[in-house]
């Protein structure tokens, strides 16, 4: 009997601690497929997945995975095989016994897969509920000053509490479901060991006399019931892990859904690229097409050259394809035929710099995102640099402002900065980057006089470093410093 405990003990300890490892290793393995999916997905159509989404997947829905195969799946086994080991040794001891048990143990799988049977459907609601009320909160907080400014913080505040509530119901139809699989275990075990108990206690009083019942001794009596319970404890664990089957199969639908919706991968760059172009000075667009289905040719058969210390401006009416370009110069899509060559590479092996309308700012100080950039991170960028940049764009005096100088925090989103100051700022980033081609869209857009004049003088000192620079703008300022115009109305 000893013998027997210890036993018990030890695969019990083994069966948890390498069901655990295995967990984990499939928890690795999922967040680097999750990883690697958005690495090779398209950009633009990743930026139309919110963080808020892709922290759930990442965090929320990958642990959901860790209980299916650290828990139920082990536990799914023994399930099977020791309640046969118990059947077998109680059929040796009593057929009778044995028979109630035989009977009484199918009953739970069937009703619990009953109960369950809409648990997956209630996970994956649950999931999306979960990513939509992350998504919402991350929104209302970056949103808060807009929200405090038109006195709509009390409707916001009232719609998260509505997917709140959402939520917190799908939650208790989770666990209403989970708890409700644990009553039907329950009760049919209770019955089945009350009926078997019934049966041993009236043989061994003599009240039955038939079959094997007259051959019952104290000895194998209790034996039965020992095992009893012995045969209905994999169930009951497996009952208890029934949830995690559901939550996982919930959230694997949810982590397929997500992965199948990224349609288009990062482009092969050799499909688009010509060899036989050697000079690492000049960029050649040579008779690229790209066309959408929705919005039909954007441009058809462009080409142009460009070289290193120029300034190079695609303007055309609003659709045309100004940014879509500068998307293709920078590897992050393909062109439907045609070959893009720069500085004789393909688009995307070296990095470029890019200015967008709402440039990205760190949550840090002003070092760390003017360093951002930076190719050597252990380096660094001398400070004499930074504050001659930071001069060039017109933030020398705002830095100064502060005791801390480059110490001092920029908030989440540029907060503490207006939209020309974040403009500037990372212009004086592009300004302190090493890379040669610098692609801007619409940098002008939405800055006052003032902002604008110091965008278009620094582009004109960023050409004259022999960076080549190409801007999609409308701005008159800005087309009146370039050596070449780029009218994509006329090439569409």
């Amino acid at each position: 009997m000893i013998a027997c405990i210890v036993f018990r003990g030890l695969t019990q300890y083994l069966q948890e601690h390498y069901a655990t490892q295995s967990g984990l290793i499939i928890k690795r393995k999922v967040r680097e497929q999750l990883i690697h999916s958005w690495h090779q997905s398209d950009l633009v159509e990743l930026n139309n997945i919110t963080a808020a989404s892709r922290t759930n997947h990442f965090v929320e829905q990958v642990e959901a995975l860790e209980g299916y195969f650290s828990r139920f799946l082990p536990q799914m086994k023994v399930a099977v095989w020791l309640p046969l080991i118990i059947l077998s040794i109680t059929f040796y001891l009593d057929w009778i016994a044995g028979i109630i048990l035989l009977i009484s143990a199918p009953l739970i799988p069937i009703f619990m897969a009953i109960v369950g049977m809409g648990a997956e459907a209630i996970s994956q609601r649950h999931f999306a509920s979960l990513e939509r009320l992350s998504t919402q909160f991350l929104d209302k907080i970056k949103g808060m000053r807009a929200l405090q400014a038109m006195g709509q913080v009390d409707f916001a505040k009232d719609r998260l509490n509505e997917t709140s509530e959402q939520f917190r119901l799908l939650t208790m139809k989770t666990l209403k479901v989970a708890f409700l699989s644990s009553a039907v275990l329950e009760f049919f075990s209770a019955v089945a060991i009350a009926v078997l108990a019934m049966y041993i206690g009236f043989g061994l009083l003599g009240y039955i006399n038939w079959g094997p019942s007259s051959e019952l001794s104290l000895f194998s009596g209790l034996l039965i019931l020992l095992l009893a319970p012995e045969l209905f404890q994999p169930l009951r664990s497996l009952a208890q892990h029934y949830h995690d089957r559901a939550s996982a199969l919930g959230a694997a639908a949810q982590l397929l859904h997500a992965s199948k919706g990224f349609t288009k991968k990062m482009p092969e760059k050799a499909e688009y690229f010509s060899a036989s172009v050697k000079d690492e000075n000049r960029l050649d667009v040579v008779d690229v097409s790209k066309t959408f289905d929705k919005r039909g040719d954007l441009f058809r058969h462009l080409s142009f050259t460009a070289r290193k210390g120029e300034i190079i401006v695609l303007k055309g009416k609003s659709g045309t394809g100004k940014s879509t370009l500068l998307r293709l110069l920078a590897g992050f899509e393909a062109p439907d035929s045609g070959h893009i060559n720069i500085f004789s590479q393909p688009p995307g092996t070296e990095p470029c710099a890019w200015l967008s309308q709402t440039p990205f700012t760190l949550f840090g100080s002003w070092r760390q995102n003017l360093d951002l950039l930076h190719s050597d991170r252990h380096a660094g960028i001398e400070e004499n640099s930074m504050l001659a940049a930071l001069e060039k764009v017109d933030l020398l005096d705002r830095v100064n402002m502060s005791d801390k100088g480059l110490d001092e925090v920029i908030g989440e989103s540029a907060y503490g900065l207006s939209g020309g100051q974040a403009q500037r700022l990372a212009l004086a980033r592009t300004i302190l980057s090493p890379f040669p081609l610098i692609l801007l869209d619409e940098p002008t857009a939405s800055l006052d006089k003032k902002s604008a004049e110091i965008v278009v003088n620094n582009l004109r000192t960023l050409a004259q470093h022999q960076r080549l620079v190409i801007v999609a703008s409308h701005d008159e300022s800005i087309i009146h410093e370039a050596n070449q115009i780029i009218d994509l109305d006329d090439a569409s």
